[in-house]
């Protein structure tokens, strides 16, 4: 089900930041995605959890790894 983005005035939408960046910590993984704002889409998301990433950790729990994370 997609729900629709707020009404916002064309205004308001001109100082706002189009991609907002919303970070999961969990004990055992970290996730992150970017949204569109005007949109409500996701326009990008990384996990600790995705096969390609956890391949190339030396430790899972590795207090580093939202460097990493970044970079994809």
């Amino acid at each position: 089900m997609v729900i629709p983005p707020p009404v916002r005035l064309p205004r308001v939408t001109q100082f706002l930041k189009p991609y907002v960046l919303k970070m999961h910590f969990a004990n055992n993984y970290v996730s992150a995605q970017v949204f569109h704002s005007p949109s409500a889409t996701v326009a990008s998301s990384a996990s600790s959890q995705e096969k390609g990433l956890r391949s190339t950790m030396e430790n899972a729990r590795d207090v580093q790894l939202l460097p990493r994370l970044a970079r994809y």
